[in-house]
């Protein structure tokens, strides 16, 4: 007989694909065996565990609420910045389709930035105008202008900024607008534009776009509904200066657009 201390022996007859059970033997436990302490696999008891006193609940309570408001704030302002930071790329690619606008069809076009506080896209909706060519003469009907595309709306919570946005940055006027009309009715209002001739040069080389991170109020005194800057982003800038033909160099940071060190409303 073969020793053995397995309390289980099961034995298999292989037969081509197949395996088949032929005997299975159970080994009885001995009276020595069933006589010995088995082990639970627990620690100590918890009678033996020392547990925490309130105070220290207390603490270890408290160093988490600082520790979650601490992190809570930092996710506000990475996703203020992250708002910023794509905003300006899809702008950038905005003022790049007015540019090859105008080279291509030989017309003027124009960014526009809705400044109308009628509008539901109020500091926020940035589109591209263009005038159509007239198939009489060939040229530009500057009776007319026309949408290119729909568009591109600045995220929740940014805007655009008429008080740093300059026709000639730093300092050099306020980006010019005007009340236009087109054939989709719903998108007429008053827009501050950036205009680009038929050869795709923009007719106000150095002009800067700016938007910034903030809260927009619903009503004002005068009917001034400037976007404040909030707490979680008091300086949260971003934007670019636009070259003569139509290249784009953006801000690293609120400085180096010159945004002043305290700024409550943009």
């Amino acid at each position: 007989m073969i020793p053995c201390d397995c309390d289980v022996l099961t034995f298999f007859l292989a037969s081509g694909s197949e395996t088949v059970l032929i005997c299975r033997i159970e080994k009885p436990m001995s009276a020595s065996a069933l006589s010995q302490p088995r082990c639970s696999g627990r620690g100590p008891s918890r009678a033996a565990a020392h547990g925490f006193s309130l105070i220290e609940l207390l603490a270890v309570i408290a160093i988490i609420s600082i520790l979650m408001t601490m992190g809570l704030v930092g996710v506000k302002n990475l996703a203020a910045g992250k708002g910023t930071t794509a905003a300006v790329a899809s702008v950038e690619a905005i003022f790049e389709e007015a540019r090859l606008t105008a080279s291509s069809k030989a017309t003027t076009a124009r960014v526009l930035v809705s400044i109308d506080p009628t509008q539901g896209g109020f500091l926020r909706q940035v589109l591209v105008a263009f005038r159509p060519i007239d198939p009489n003469t060939n040229l530009p009907d500057t009776s007319k202008w026309e949408l290119s595309s729909r568009g591109y709306l600045i995220p929740d919570g940014v805007y655009f900024s008429r008080k740093y946005s300059s026709v000639k940055h730093p300092g050099g006027g306020a980006v010019p607008d005007e009340s236009m009309t087109f054939p989709q009715v719903n998108y007429n209002g008053k827009y501050s534009y950036y205009e680009f001739n038929a050869e795709g040069i923009c007719e106000s080389p150095g002009a800067s776009f700016l938007i910034a991170s903030g809260a927009l109020p619903k009503t004002s005194a005068g009917g001034d509904r400037e976007p404040r800057t909030t707490g979680s982003a008091k300086r949260d800038f971003g934007g670019f200066v636009v070259w003569r033909n139509g290249r784009t160099s953006v801000f690293r940071n609120a400085d180096h657009a010159d945004i002043p060190a305290s700024v409550d409303k943009f």
